[in-house]
């Protein structure tokens, strides 16, 4: 099986920011005052826990989506490539977000739909280069 240090590299990028996450969630923990199990009882954790939470809700659709597109058989070197942009751009999407929502949660919106636009062209081409080698028999 070849290897694909594109793909492998930009899966790492995601995963570290959504460890980072996990640690920002861990000091406003402190910060504000939030024992676990609670996830609530102050408006700026809460969005804080919101940016960890909902990348984790994100995560099982990215991360599949971007090894499918990047392994379809159709120039599967410029598929890669391709995934590999399209991931960087759910990651600066995801940064954006968790910058955005921590201020405010309307400030959340354009992070949110650059990496919403990403993960669904990863996933929607991934479907389609597979239902293309179906037809064509590869």
């Amino acid at each position: 099986m070849p290897f694909h240090p594109l793909l492998v590299l930009v899966t790492g990028a995601a995963l570290f920011l959504y460890a980072a996450m996990g640690i920002r969630v861990g000091r406003a923990r402190r910060q504000f005052n939030i024992a676990a199990p609670a996830i609530s009882g102050n408006e700026d954790f809460e969005r804080i826990f919101r940016v960890q939470a909902n990348t984790l809700e994100w995560l099982p659709i990215f991360l599949p989506a971007l090894w499918m597109f990047g392994l379809t058989a159709r120039g599967a070197i410029l598929n890669e490539r391709i995934a590999t942009v399209l991931g960087v751009v759910w990651i600066v999407g995801r940064f954006l977000y968790m910058t955005g929502y921590s201020h405010s949660a309307g400030s959340r919106r354009d992070g949110y739909l650059i990496q919403t636009m990403a993960a669904g062209i990863l996933l929607v081409g991934a479907m389609v280069g597979a239902i293309l080698a179906i037809v064509e028999g590869t």
